[in-house]
This record gives structure tokens, sequence and C-alpha cells, in this order.
């Protein structure tokens, strides 16, 4: 076989698992809770963007020329009204009907370089101890050894103990800036502690990138529009297919030779 004709076989699969994708962009629409990010990506040497969409059981790829709402769109549409549970990236603010949780992993992680970088400043350390006591709460509540009550007051007692150090970032414009982003995000620093099916941090979605990330720093990216789309539509159909234990070469089988393409079983929506 040469290179050009396993992949005119890889661009034939990914043209068969079309109606697939739209099963699986259906599963996230449809999802209680998405969790999105993006990270760089190439097309013929130029800037594109991969975006992902993951929830416990099914994931979703995007590659677009840009990093915007609109684009994030195409796939979770702009009046989703489920959770999405999101880094900071202000585009994903614009989803007004959604509940949203900010991941607590990025913010414990910039407390972790502030207090590096300003070992003598009180408030990084302080943020940290009351993120890692809403997160130290989701535990014991999850194990049921506090109940929904339980959990409600302690939410609302760091909600409290949050907002008093927010008004005394300090002087350091670092620690400044950070407390007016936990301003901006402050409604959504809690909101897994009213709900035991809410993630705090976006790990499904830094998960499915990841191997994303590897592909680029070996290849690149892609040379052309149908590379970036079988990119996203095998990405997309494999992945699911993992949290799935569906079997892989089972269903690529049954892609290729139903006369008419086809959404296998266990890739049908839901489960989300």
């Amino acid at each position: 076989m040469t290179a050009g004709g396993i992949i005119r076989a890889i661009q034939r699969v990914g043209q068969r698992a079309k109606p697939t994708y739209q099963a699986l962009v259906t599963a996230i629409n449809e999802s209680p809770m998405v969790v999105p990010d993006e990270t760089g990506w190439r097309e013929n040497g130029q800037s594109r963007w991969e975006w992902v969409f993951a929830t416990p059981a099914t994931t979703v790829y995007l590659i677009t020329k840009g990093r915007g709402f609109a684009d994030a769109s195409l796939v979770l549409p702009a009046d989703y009204a489920g959770t999405i549970v999101r880094d900071g990236w202000v585009a994903y603010r614009e989803y007004d009907r959604a509940r949203h949780q900010s991941c607590l992993g990025h913010l414990l992680h910039r407390c972790d370089t502030l207090t590096t970088d300003h070992p003598h400043s009180a408030f990084a350390p302080a943020v940290q101890a009351i993120l890692q006591a809403g997160l130290a709460a989701r535990d014991r509540w999850r194990a049921r050894q506090i109940s929904d009550h339980g959990a409600a007051v302690i939410r609302g007692q760091l909600v409290h103990q949050l907002d008093l150090v927010l008004d005394a970032p300090g002087p350091l414009a670092d620690m400044r800036r950070f407390a007016r982003h936990l301003d901006r995000e402050f409604r959504h620093l809690f909101t897994f502690l009213t709900d035991l099916d809410l993630d705090a941090t976006n790990y499904r979605a830094e998960q499915a990138i990841r191997p994303s990330v590897a592909i680029r720093k070996v290849c690149g990216g892609n040379r052309s529009p149908l590379g970036i789309e079988t990119q996203y539509l095998l990405s997309s159909l494999l992945r699911t297919a993992v949290q799935r234990n569906v079997d892989i070469p089972a269903t690529i089988t049954t892609l290729l030779r139903s006369p008419v393409p086809i959404v296998p079983a266990g890739l049908r929506a839901p489960p989300c």
C-alpha cells in the first residue's frame, strides 16, 4: 500500500462518519453538562483552532479559523441551557442561558504560580485555601458524609469568605489582576456544590485535547480542508467509541460495508 492509498482510505472512513458525527453533536447539545476547551492547530501552515466539547460519554472535535463565540456555537448552540464547565476564556461567557462552573484547576494553578512569584503576599494562599475547602466539601458530600443542606451551608460560607478576601488583594499588580478575574468569575466558582454530577474542573476537555496536542507537535496539523475535516470527524468517532466501550474495528467495518452512510448503534444519541 502507498501512503496516498492509506490517506484516501482514511478519508473515505471520515466521509462515512459524517452522520455519526452529527449524532454526537446532538448528544453534546442534549447533555446537561458540557466541558469545552480549545488549542492551536495548523492547516497548510496557517493558524487554526481545534475545539473539543466533552461529556462523560461523548466527545466532539471541530477545527475552525477562529477562536470566538461564533466558532464555538458551530457545535454548542448559543442558546445552550445546561451547565458549561470551562476555563476563563471570554467566548464561553457569552453563553448567557447556561449555568457556568469556572475551572478550579486553572485557578489553583494560578494561585501556586503567584505564591511562588510573591511569597510574602497572603492573597493567593488565602484564595487557594478557600477553593480547596470547596473541593474537600464536594468529596465529603459525594461520600454522603454531609447532607445536601450541609453542602449548601458550606457553599454559602465559602462565598462569604472569598468575598472578604477579594476586598483586600494588596498593592501588587499581579494580585489585583487575579482579584479582578475572580470577581468576574465569582458567581461561577462553587456551582459544583449545587449538583453532585457537576465537575469542578475542565479535566475532561483537557484530557480529550492531549492527543491532538501530541499530533500537532509531531506533524504540525493538516495540509488541506479535507484533511482538517477528516481529522475532527474521526477524532470524534474514536474518542467517543473509547468512552462508550464500542469496538472500533467493528464500527469502522460497519461504516465501510454499509451501502449508505449510517450511525452505528453504539454511537447514537443518547447517551450524552
